[in-house]
């Protein structure tokens, strides 16, 4: 366990590979689980602000279901807000492009100049996910190890992507760069220090 600032950072963070392998997974990720998104109190704001100017990329079911509970709802189960979901479980937000990959219409949109917001954060950072502690007020930074995610995993692997610097955008995003620099800093030396003991991700 690492260290920085008031976040806890797990060695799985630090010793993962990854990187995204969607003609793999389609994207599997924006339609399996049983949660929206997580949201922080700015995005849902944000969200709420730049749907109109959204809407047009998402599907006809997403904004039946957006229009329906709101652009982010309160879920029991985990406790959190975060995206809303369609009957089948996944991402109100989700489109598909070409070949059945999922695609964030919230992303896409961005990329057609509609918004300056380009996704939630805890999207583009996954599959790190970030808890925070409110009555310590640390942040603890843990890898979601998922089987969908195996291929991104032998992607990471065979071309020596950490999982640190595949969201590097993300992480800086969330923190700072100071913030990036110390952890990637910190990873190498581990990383370093562990190369004999570290063993290969098992999806058995």
């Amino acid at each position: 366990m690492l260290i920085i600032d008031h976040v806890l950072v797990s060695d799985e963070v630090l010793t993962t590979d990854f990187a995204c392998a969607v003609s793999a997974c389609k994207g599997a990720c924006c339609w399996e689980g049983d949660f929206g998104a997580p949201l922080d109190a700015e995005e849902r704001t944000i969200l709420e602000a730049i749907y109109p100017n959204i809407r047009e990329v998402l599907s006809p079911e997403g904004r039946a279901v957006i229009e329906d509970s709101g652009t982010s709802v309160f879920f029991e189960g985990n406790g959190k807000f975060g995206t809303p979901l369609l009957e089948n479980g996944a991402c109100a937000y989700l489109t598909f492009e070409e070949g059945g990959v999922a695609r964030c219409g919230i992303e896409r949109a961005a990329e057609k100049g509609l918004t300056d917001f380009p996704k939630p954060v805890s999207c583009q950072l996954y599959p790190i996910r970030i808890e925070r502690h409110e009555k310590t007020g640390f942040e603890t930074m843990n890898y979601d190890q998922w089987e969908i995610c195996s291929a991104a995993c032998d992607r990471g692997r065979a071309e020596g992507i950490p999982l640190y610097e595949f969201v590097r955008e993300a992480i800086v995003r969330k923190y700072d760069e100071e913030f990036f620099e110390q952890l990637a800093g910190a990873a190498q030396h581990f990383r370093d220090g562990h190369a004999g003991e570290m063993e290969e991700e098992s999806f058995e």
